[in-house]
């Protein structure tokens, strides 16, 4: 199973995603699910990477993890903006994953405390 964790501030905005684990739908390199899983992740990091006023970090150190923080540099709201589309990307897909394929991927959203 894959673990999906989706961490935003009270206002909605992204602050961190990982993902942990296989999804075992099928075996490893033919796995479509885990296959979703890795592009909806690496396309939120793609664009975020492209924006000049956010930070991104990643780690991808172990197989099987997929994490990311990221952080508006000088509380630019365009930037904030572009962080909360990508949490409600995210949130979107990783929901209807986790109804499609609820034996391979489960999804949890917490929202922290302050910005």
């Amino acid at each position: 199973m894959t673990a999906v964790t989706l961490f935003t501030g009270k206002d909605g905005v992204l602050k961190k995603c990982k993902a942990n684990g296989h999804a075992g739908f099928s075996k490893r390199g033919q796995d479509i699910v885990c296959s979703a899983v890795t592009v909806l992740l690496k396309t939120a990091m793609q664009f975020l990477s492209r924006n000049k006023d956010v930070t991104l970090e990643a780690d991808t150190s172990s197989r099987g993890t997929l994490a990311f923080c990221v952080e508006v540099k000088d509380g630019n709201p365009e930037a904030e903006s572009c962080l909360k589309f990508t949490a409600d990307f995210l949130r979107e897909g990783f929901i209807s994953l986790s109804k499609d394929y609820s034996e391979n991927v489960s999804f949890e959203e917490v929202a922290e405390a302050g910005n």
